[in-house]
């Protein structure tokens, strides 16, 4: 199912009308492949759209992630950022906790590892998320690596 319509349908499931502005924010979410905080999202938008206000956008993302379309990631700065989730394939992020650079990650053997650690402990698996906070190369020069 497209992005848009599944974003449509959670809408009309919760009473809510699809507005003009509504829809320009998820366009531009949609279209930018970014991790994108409330305050960035916002500066986009304004540039098309005077009219739009930041709650406006801040109340959209919120649906968006209640929807499944994007998840909120914290890397440490105390600014939240959002990133497409649905139709996108599962990552984890290594966080420089100097200069806040960040790489996605994926790894079959810590996936499999964190499966069985579910299974071991009895758990039922939601979802997971797994931030690696360190240096990064370009802060660390110089510095000894463990």
């Amino acid at each position: 199912m497209d992005a848009k319509v599944k974003f449509n349908k959670f809408l009309i499931n919760k009473g809510l009308r699809q507005t003009k502005q509504r829809d320009e924010i998820v366009n531009v979410f949609l279209r930018l492949e970014r991790h994108l905080s409330t305050q960035e999202l916002f500066d986009i938008v304004r540039k098309k759209d005077k009219d739009v206000g930041y709650a406006t956008v801040a109340r959209t993302l919120k649906l968006l992630a209640e929807s499944g379309l994007c998840r909120v990631v914290d890397f440490g700065d105390g600014v939240q950022r959002f990133e497409h989730k649905y139709g996108h394939e599962h990552h984890d992020h290594l966080i420089c906790s100097k200069c806040g650079k960040f790489v996605e990650i994926y790894s079959k053997k810590l996936e499999k590892l964190q499966e069985e650690l579910v299974r071991k402990h009895g758990y039922t698996q939601e979802y997971h998320k797994l931030d690696i906070f360190g240096i990064c190369p370009r802060c660390g020069k110089g510095k000894q690596v463990v």
